[in-house]
């Protein structure tokens, strides 16, 4: 270990074994600071799988509401008094707040109290959401709440250079890079099955189009039924078939839509890898991500990825090399590059032996001592802290 150890609270509503991107990360990072040597107090919310465990000095449980319009998570019940009490006893070095919700708000207010200095992270676009759930009017009054809960820490955490860019465009303040990393072992083209592929109807020289992710309006799924449908008129002599992997609000809809779809529910660890590398061109046509893991988990699997240029596409994709771009929200130039991936056997699969070489260089460690640096760079700093109340 580089830096010196630290007594560093993480707050969270959301934490493995929870499915999410957020809980991915979060379950990487505090894995590797606590491989770094450092003391972690997780705080969220109880979870279904908890069976009555209790709290440790480790682990603060607080009790959750269930999140509208999000199955299976949850807010966290607002604990300043019973944050504020266990500092006392044992005082962070720093805390890291990663959601803006009533837990990690009485977070904030706890440190701000005792002077412990704060980080936050900006995991999720929630302003955004709120127009695909029709909750317009709410996306303005989110913005002013996230800008004010975010400018009240010393600094925040973006995982990409767009959503940074978007948020000082919007008078967020003090907003740092964090990028993301992926398992390229867990995530590998050898874990390609064969009998899963069967399983799908899928057979030799057949090609399977697959998804992974929230099946939800926020994720933009017209336009992936459309690509596809898109691509079986481009290619009528090419069998494809659609894998949906993931669960979701409008799984249902999507199941009558598309009758000879294949829906495989929620997958997890080596399973969900089966599932990555079984297939052969991956659709991403989200435009509500601030960063997309699951666009760096199809690149390990050596899979072509379509996508849209911002967050984890801008970052990780070179159109043409190992994936091909489409600028945000022209659909049609979605559709166009996805068809130009199939155009050439060759073609898909040069891009997809350079998705695999690039994505296997984008590890965790490296991530991790980035977090490490910031962490103990905003405890030296500990005279910044805001004075706004």
């Amino acid at each position: 270990m580089t830096q010196s150890s630290l007594h560093i609270a993480l707050i969270s509503e959301t934490f493995p074994p929870e499915i999410n991107g957020v809980a991915n990360t979060l379950g990487r990072l505090c894995a590797g600071l606590r491989e770094r040597g450092h003391q972690l107090q997780l705080v969220r919310p109880r979870q279904s799988g908890d069976d009555g465990q209790k709290s440790t000095d480790e682990l603060l449980l607080t009790r959750g509401w269930p999140l509208p319009g999000y199955p299976g998570l949850q807010w966290g019940q607002a604990s300043m008094h019973k944050l504020v009490r266990r500092w006392k006893r044992r005082r962070p070095d720093v805390l890291y707040i990663a959601t803006e919700g009533p837990l990690g708000l009485s977070a904030l207010r706890a440190a701000r109290r005792l002077r412990i200095p704060v980080i936050s992270g900006f995991h999720t676009n929630f302003q955004q959401y709120s127009s695909h759930y029709g909750l317009g009017m709410l996306t303005r009054v989110l913005t002013n709440y996230l800008r004010w809960f975010h400018n009240r820490s010393q600094l925040t955490l973006v995982p990409s250079a767009s959503q940074s860019l978007e948020l000082q465009r919007r008078s967020f303040e003090r907003v740092h890079l964090l990028a993301r990393g992926v398992d390229s072992q867990l995530f590998h083209p050898a874990k390609r099955n064969a009998e899963l592929r069967r399983a799908w109807g899928v057979e030799d020289g057949e090609l399977a189009v697959i998804h992974v992710g929230r099946i939800a309006a926020e994720k933009n799924l017209a336009l992936l039924v459309r690509s596809f449908r898109a691509l079986q008129l481009r290619y009528p002599e090419q069998r494809l078939k659609l894998i949906m992997v993931g669960d979701g609000p409008q799984r249902s809809g999507l199941q009558k839509e598309l009758p000879d779809a294949v829906f495989c529910g929620v997958q997890r660890d080596q399973a969900l890898a089966a599932h990555y590398a079984s297939g052969d061109l991956f659709l991403f046509p989200s435009l509500s991500e601030t960063f997309g893991n699951v666009l760096l988990e199809a690149l390990a699997s050596g899979l072509a990825v379509v996508a849209y240029d911002q967050a984890a596409a801008a970052q990780h994709i070179r159109h043409g090399h190992n994936g091909a771009l489409a600028m945000p929200g022209d659909e049609e130039a979605f559709i166009d590059s996805a068809c130009w991936l199939l155009e050439d056997p060759e073609t898909l699969r040069r891009v997809r032996l350079n998705a695999r070489q690039h994505a296997s260089r984008q590890g965790w460690p490296a991530i991790v001592q980035q977090f490490e640096t910031y962490l103990v760079d905003t405890c030296r700093s500990t005279s910044a802290l805001p004075v706004t109340p």
